[in-house]
């Protein structure tokens, strides 16, 4: 039977969540406030933390970082209950470290869901012996990014919510992103509030390295486009591995210089090209990062905001060229998904 410690300063949210754990077959224990919770843990060791974030003496938060600081305790899966639903709050305990978090009010099955995910996520952890396997010892024997990749593989994921911002532009780098599972995109910010999207992400790709490389702030924000797996390597990790490998920091090298290239190509398309042509170039775009089935004409979910961001214009002169689009047989659009139907003419549109 697994031990679950519930840390919540209200009296019907922390007996009413006790209550569904318990006749889930779980073995709970509750504290009232974050000093008594920490107590507990170095005293019982539980196999799981439910923790409030808004709590007298010491919140979640201090909860977190108290915890993390021990080797004991910092592996400890932590899951957030917050009655806020700001993002900068949110992220906050994710890139501290928690791994999971729940909106009040939630009901039964979502509490259930987050417990027994983390739960299964240790037991995969414990099953496999790759996975315990430090961090050092894997980047020492790493001779180039394929190599990464394939211990992101094994190594332990964060799962981000669609439209759940990873970081920030103007953040401390926090360290090496990887893309396991799903879609992210980057993003430039003006200070009117228009955003531009500048990268689309798959999986297989890395992010966040060139904050890293210059030791400045992310001069961008990540957020995903849909559920998405994410591996970070730390900072040190990340330094370590560039130092160590040779062949690893010319291919950073490489890719940073590619990246250069299509910032260029990209400004001169927004400077010279029409609403037309650079809409025809993102949904090819699309379609060359996202295309998996080629038995079958590429379609996508993405919102119109997010496109327009993709395209570089006002999201009305973006509905209008779609619309057109649609017209011209070009695409076809159902609520949120467009469809292309014709590849060749958007090509020829392009070049």
């Amino acid at each position: 039977m697994k031990n679950i410690l519930l840390i919540e300063d209200n009296p019907d949210v922390r007996e009413n969540s006790a209550e569904i754990l318990t006749m889930a077959g779980y073995q709970v224990r509750t504290a009232e406030n974050g000093k008594v919770g920490v107590e507990m843990v170095k005293l019982e060791r539980p196999d799981l933390i439910v923790c409030d974030i808004m709590m007298p003496v010491l919140d979640g938060f201090g909860v977190l970082q108290v915890l993390s600081m021990s080797e004991e305790t910092a592996a400890i899966p932590f899951i957030f209950l917050t009655a806020k639903t700001e993002r900068a709050d949110v992220r906050k305990g994710m890139e501290m470290g928690a791994d999971d978090y729940l909106t009040k009010p939630f009901d039964d099955v979502e509490l259930l869901k987050a417990v027994e995910s983390r739960l299964n996520k240790v037991r995969q952890r414990q099953n496999d012996p790759l996975q315990n396997a430090t961090i050092e010892h894997m980047l020492g024997q790493l001779h180039g990014l394929e190599d990464i990749a394939t211990v992101a593989q094994r190594t332990q994921v964060k799962n981000y919510r669609k439209r759940e911002v990873i970081f920030t532009e103007g953040d401390t780098p926090q360290g090496l992103f990887y893309l396991k599972s799903g879609k992210v995109k980057l993003y430039k910010s003006h200070e009117l509030g228009k955003d531009l999207i500048t990268h689309l992400l798959q999986p297989g790709d890395f992010f966040g390295y060139l904050s890293l490389l210059q030791g400045t702030p992310y001069n961008q924000s990540a957020e995903t486009i849909e559920e998405s797996e994410v591996v970070m390597y730390s900072v040190e990790d990340f330094m370590h591995l560039i130092t160590a490998s040779p062949q690893v920091a010319e291919q950073f090298i490489r890719l940073l210089a590619g990246n250069v290239q299509k910032e260029h190509d990209r400004l001169i398309a927004l400077a010279y090209s029409s609403v037309r042509k650079r809409t025809a170039e993102a949904l090819l775009t699309l379609k060359d990062r996202y295309h998996t089935d080629t038995e079958r004409p590429f379609g996508m979910s993405i919102s119109r905001d997010d496109l327009a961001k993709l395209v570089g214009t006002a999201t009305e002169s973006l509905i209008r060229t779609i619309s057109d689009f649609k017209e011209e047989g070009l695409i076809q659009v159902n609520a949120s998904n467009i469809t292309i139907l014709n590849v060749k003419k958007l090509e020829q549109m392009r070049n």
